[in-house]
């Protein structure tokens, strides 16, 4: 029997509940929540440019998200990205769901004994 990756969808809630995250307590640009994940996970989790940016749009159409365009001088434009209240919502939401789930496959793997 083969060994598949994660789930395609508990990757993409996985990574949506990062970005939330991050920008939960104060608006963030793109290359530095992706830049802040490589670096908090030890370089473990990281994501090409190809996927990062379309789930950023996605999470921004659905109203989780809202992003601003900002110019520096000497720097280009940036677009920082906030929490909304929907996304404070689905955040608490994805936070108790994903407490869940590491519970039990701790429970389930004996990992939380390792």
């Amino acid at each position: 029997m083969a060994i598949h990756p994660f789930d395609r969808e508990l990757n993409k809630g996985s990574a949506e509940l990062l970005i939330m995250s991050l920008i939960e307590q104060r608006a963030r640009h793109g290359y530095e929540i992706s830049k802040l994940i490589e670096a908090r996970s030890g370089g473990v989790l990281r994501f090409n440019v190809a996927s990062f940016y379309p789930l950023l749009y996605r999470l921004e159409q659905r109203g989780f998200i809202e992003g601003r365009w900002v110019e520096k001088p000497g720097q280009r434009r940036r677009r920082y990205y906030k929490l909304t209240a929907a996304g404070r919502k689905v955040l608490k939401q994805q936070r108790s769901t994903w407490v869940a789930f590491v519970r039990a496959m701790n429970q389930i793997t004996g990992a939380e004994n390792a």
